[in-house]
């Protein structure tokens, strides 16, 4: 019999692939029909494992759920970069592989983000989600998450609307 450990760690250069894999499969799944099409063909064509190598060497931290023979997710966060709001820490992404998605690993990649950004003094947190991913918003209010703040992003020459989730 074997045993599988699930863990949550740090990103390593290694992980590049996995990482390109997850990014991937989760982007098609949230985006498809949100963002245009060749937009969207390219804007995941980027993160390849070459970019996702850099990424994690770069410093703003990645860590990755560990399914042991593979990653499952991923999350990277860091200092607020949205100066008008007061939170100090914001989660930039977290993403799971759709295989794995609604068995409670996104909460636990969030509890993990937070709990490090808090253990570095970072007050608060700020998420910004595509307001059309109405699955990445209902996730972020069921974890608690206020609805603060709008911007307007573009994509392909389309205009969308992003909302900030915050969480004191």
């Amino acid at each position: 019999m074997s045993e599988l450990v699930i863990s949550i760690r740090r990103a390593r250069p290694a992980d590049a692939a996995g990482l390109a894999a997850v990014h991937d499969a989760a982007w098609r799944e949230a985006y498809r029909g949100i963002i245009p099409g060749i937009a969207l063909e390219r804007m995941i064509a980027k993160r390849g494992p070459a970019w996702w190598q850099a990424a994690v060497r770069r410093g703003r931290p990645v860590s990755v759920l560990d399914l042991g023979e593979r990653i499952g997710g991923y999350t990277s966060f860091g200092p607020s970069r949205t100066l008008a709001l007061p939170q100090q820490g914001e989660i930039d992404e977290l993403y799971l592989d759709p295989v794995v998605q609604g068995l409670g690993f996104g909460t636990r990649l969030f509890a993990a983000a937070r709990r490090e950004l808090a253990g570095r003094g970072l007050k608060g947190l700020v998420v910004w989600a595509l307001a059309d991913n109405t699955r990445a918003c209902r996730f972020y209010e069921r974890l608690g998450g206020e609805l603060r703040a709008t911007a307007e992003t573009r994509f392909g020459g389309v205009t969308l609307q992003k909302v900030a989730y915050v969480f004191r």
